[in-house]
């Protein structure tokens, strides 16, 4: 309990909105997609994937062992594919280093992947694994949402993390 208001206040403190990114992906992702008034469900994370799915128009998705976002996604996205050979967008509750490598070397994700981690101050340990993750070379840009965390590979930027209030 103390940990998820502790860390949502320091959360608050090192967050910023769109005028604190300089990076033009992160900075359209973030006012044309997630600053935009659609709101397609209740539950943050899962409204942020919908809205990534819907700006980024994936067709090759991932949600491993929930079967209910799967069709809440079909709903929304008729066309969309739940392919395990090449994935555009992953999205699960937690990913530790090991896996990420695992697929990465299988090219299972591939630049301009896209992983969605749903609640990553659920606990000290899931933060951890964030910052674990987000540690890995192959990772160029993550973004702390606080509900969720999105990691990208995307050889032509920079490594940059951003701290983004929704």
């Amino acid at each position: 309990m103390w940990f998820r208001v502790v860390s949502y206040l320091k959360f608050l403190v090192k967050s910023t909105n769109e005028h604190g990114v300089h990076s033009p992906f992160v900075y359209n992702y973030v006012t044309k997609c997630l600053y935009s008034k659609k709101r397609l469900d209740r539950n943050k994370s899962i409204n942020i994937l919908l809205k990534t799915i819907a700006y980024f128009k994936f067709e090759s998705i991932s949600i491993p062992d929930k079967p209910e976002i799967q069709d809440l996604v079909r709903q929304h996205f008729g066309e969309t594919q739940f392919d395990k050979k090449i994935i555009h967008l992953l999205f699960v509750d937690g990913l530790d280093t090991a896996s990420f490598k695992k697929m990465f070397s299988e090219e299972t994700l591939r630049n301009n992947s896209i992983i969605l981690i749903d609640s990553i101050y659920k606990c000290k340990e899931s933060l951890n694994l964030w910052h674990r993750l987000i540690a890995q070379p192959e990772i160029t840009v993550s973004i702390d949402m606080y509900h969720c965390g999105l990691i990208s590979i995307r050889r032509e930027q920079a490594k940059e993390h951003f701290t983004i209030r929704i």
